[in-house]
């Protein structure tokens, strides 16, 4: 019987989401398949099966592929498989420097991908501006190759309030209260998904990457901020107000830096991307030899983490020393982390992941010296796969699941006078 199946009971309507969702991952993990295959891999009967598959093809979801195979008795068999073209996921990312867009088929297939950088200090109404003509070329890209578009995520590096869609706050863009939910409604009239950057790469791990099969799962987002999503049972874990996950400020040292956040000695404060450029930065002004003293030369112009792991790689010692001992940081906290939650799996993303290399040993190192040895035991360590996507993967995964609610989507096609919203 299909792991799912113990949740296949009670409210009608929610039964039926809960299958259709069921078929559909069946279908994008093991396309083309048989109808009578997809019933044995779901435990779900195949009436049910067949009654589902026909919606699907309905509203252009799933369509026959060939050959058609007849067996020795009944009807002839035809595989299934997602339509590609049944519609596009949009997934966006605001980051402290960057805006990142993304678009992918109905088969989760990434169609287009935009990154581009920005001042850290940059105006907060000049990047709402360029999201959304971002926002408008993705559909445009969109609709270039699938029928609709099904909805639009955002991954923001902040409190975000599922109910109104208000980030609240972001300490590391240093904003507070921001109707984003409404700006992109208004702009958008369709399916519109707001959340933590950090909870949806937690999920487009889950979905699509390094953490797909596992249940327990706990995400690390170490970039400029510090942050993280937690999958419990194989479900995103918001807390009561949604805002679980906001590991960076534990506090590690009562009696260290001031965060952004108005407390002092948080994890983030001692295991960022901020906290590996700080340490760069004193060892070069006591005058200790780097190859980075040319890419660091003041506080205004920091490196990069790539440039960092390529003077690691070098034998750079500042940039080894560096990084061992934000390692040994991020060791310590997610050594609590397991001892706190029990996970399978602890993925480890954000731009510091691409000093993975230099920064696993040490966090081994300190969940050997530091987590009880059963949950050490149980757990196990890795890099997200989809590395500083793996946001916008996350977004793209929220949007194709719910295209399977009551609600339905909302169709969007172009002609000469522009962009058109229909809900289905």
């Amino acid at each position: 019987m299909s792991r799912y199946a113990r949740y296949l009971t009670g409210d009608p309507s929610l039964m039926r989401q809960l299958n259709l969702a069921v078929v559909m991952h069946y279908l994008r993990e093991h396309a083309p398949v048989y109808r009578a295959q997809l019933a044995e891999m779901t435990g779900l009967n195949k009436t049910t099966v067949s009654s589902l598959i026909r919606e699907l093809i309905a509203q252009k979801f799933v369509h026959e592929a060939g050959p058609r195979v007849n067996g020795s008795t009944g009807r002839p068999a035809v595989l299934l498989e997602l339509n590609p073209a049944a519609g596009c996921a949009i997934a966006a990312e605001v980051g402290v420097d960057f805006l990142m867009v993304e678009v992918a088929n109905f088969a989760a297939e990434v169609v287009w991908h935009k990154t581009e950088t920005m001042s850290a200090n940059q105006d907060q109404q000049a990047i709402l501006d360029r999201l959304l003509i971002l926002l408008r070329s993705a559909i445009a890209q969109g609709l270039a190759v699938t029928d609709r578009v099904l909805g639009i995520a955002a991954g923001v590096p902040g409190l975000v309030d599922q109910h109104s869609g208000r980030l609240l706050f972001a300490p590391n863009l240093g904003w507070v209260d921001v109707p984003l939910g409404d700006l992109l409604r208004q702009a958008f009239p369709g399916p519109i998904f707001l959340d933590n950057e950090a909870n949806l790469a937690a999920l487009g791990e889950v979905q699509f990457g390094a953490a797909q099969g596992y249940r327990d799962v706990i995400y690390v987002s170490a970039s400029r901020g510090l942050g993280g999503g937690i999958v419990r049972d194989g479900q995103l874990c918001r807390g009561s107000m949604g805002f679980a996950g906001e590991f960076g400020h534990m506090t590690i040292d009562p009696a260290g830096a001031l965060c952004r956040c108005g407390n002092r000695g948080c994890w983030e404060s001692r295991a960022s991307e901020l906290s590996l450029f700080n340490l760069i930065q004193q060892a070069l002004k006591a005058g200790r030899p780097s190859l980075l003293a040319t890419d660091a030369q003041d506080d205004k112009t920091p490196c990069t983490v790539s440039q960092v792991v390529d003077a690691a790689a070098a034998g750079d010692v500042v940039a080894l020393e560096s990084l061992r001992l934000v390692g040994r940081e991020l060791g310590i906290g997610i050594a609590s982390l397991v001892n706190a939650f029990n996970p399978e799996l602890v993925v480890l993303g954000g731009t510091l992941s691409l000093a993975s290399e230099f920064l696993l040993p040490e966090i081994e190192s300190e969940l050997v010296r530091r987590a009880l040895r059963w949950s050490r035991e149980a757990v196990q360590l890795a890099v997200a796969q989809h590395r500083l996507a793996a946001c916008v993967m996350g977004g793209i995964a929220t949007v194709l699941q719910s295209v399977l609610t009551e609600s339905g989507t909302v169709s969007v096609s172009r002609d000469v006078s522009g962009i058109h919203y229909e809900r289905r």
